[in-house]
């Protein structure tokens, strides 16, 4: 990736398209987390892409349930849900009358990496963001942000755009006992956070 320019805020319209692309594109894009006065964040490097009814690893698998309900709502919303104790940070992202979500599954932390380690105090810094729990604990995630919309500055959370400079790497989803044939793991190829690195 090229240096950081500050560049504008994702919006909308960037969130409003096939899952799949907006997982891709997301790839490189500078995340940035609101704490009081600091802000945290970093580039994305990982994400994943979940489709709607017909995706068996989606959480919309099952149907519109009250949990599950923004990834039925307006694109470009914070969608937060709980896996074995730990939040997952997802953005609502999917075409007019459709489904869909993009799951964040690691960023290469670039600034407030002090306050992260406090939120999430490891030994390694290649520990702290690599993996979805992982990050959101360092950016201190929780279902409070859920549904919150994430194309204004004034968001707890929100995204710059950034040119990315660097390979993309796909694979299958991880962790999920039923996946679709398409791949829909997107990664930054050589980024020491990605989660789970290709054999």
């Amino acid at each position: 990736m090229k240096e950081y320019t500050e560049q504008d805020i994702l919006s909308q319209d960037f969130y409003s398209r096939d899952t799949a692309l907006v997982a891709k594109e997301l790839l490189g894009q500078l995340l940035i987390r609101r704490l009081d006065e600091d802000e945290v964040g970093g580039f994305i490097v990982e994400t994943e892409a979940y489709y709607g009814e017909d995706d068996p690893a989606s959480r919309a698998y099952e149907g519109k349930k009250r949990y599950n309900q923004v990834m039925y709502e307006d694109s470009g919303h914070l969608f937060i849900y709980n896996v074995h104790q730990y939040w997952m940070l997802n953005f609502v992202a999917h075409e007019l009358g459709k489904v869909g979500g993009v799951l964040i599954r690691a960023i290469n932390p670039m600034f407030g990496i002090d306050t992260m380690m406090r939120n999430r105090p490891v030994d390694d810094l290649l520990e702290l963001t690599n993996g979805p729990g992982k990050l959101t604990l360092a950016l201190d995630v929780d279902k409070s942000l859920n549904s919150l919309p994430v194309t204004s500055e004034d968001c707890a959370i929100y995204v710059r755009e950034n040119e990315l400079d660097s390979q993309i790497g796909r694979s299958h989803r991880i962790g999920v006992k039923r996946d679709l044939e398409k791949k829909l793991r997107y990664y930054i190829k050589g980024d020491k956070f990605v989660s789970v690195k290709p054999k």
